[in-house]
């Protein structure tokens, strides 16, 4: 439960910019298969650390679970 607390929190806080609606979805589907957000965020970390800035690492790791991700969104 706390952990949960702390996922709604940091989330909230990187995706301020985002329409509440969008953003509670997102959340949802991160906590419904947070296992498989773990794998994207582990990707994007390790192409950051190889010298790719975040936002081009984290559409290069979206792109390639785009069908995953759509089928996440189903």
């Amino acid at each position: 439960m706390f952990k949960s607390f702390l996922l709604r929190q940091t989330l909230k806080a990187k995706m301020k910019n985002v329409p509440e609606a969008e953003r509670e979805q997102m959340i949802a589907l991160m906590e419904k298969n947070p296992d498989f957000f773990k794998k994207i965020g582990e990707e994007v970390e390790k192409r950051v650390k190889a010298g790719q800035s975040e936002i081009a690492a984290t559409m290069v790791v979206m792109r390639e679970h785009q069908g995953e991700l759509q089928k996440l969104l189903k």
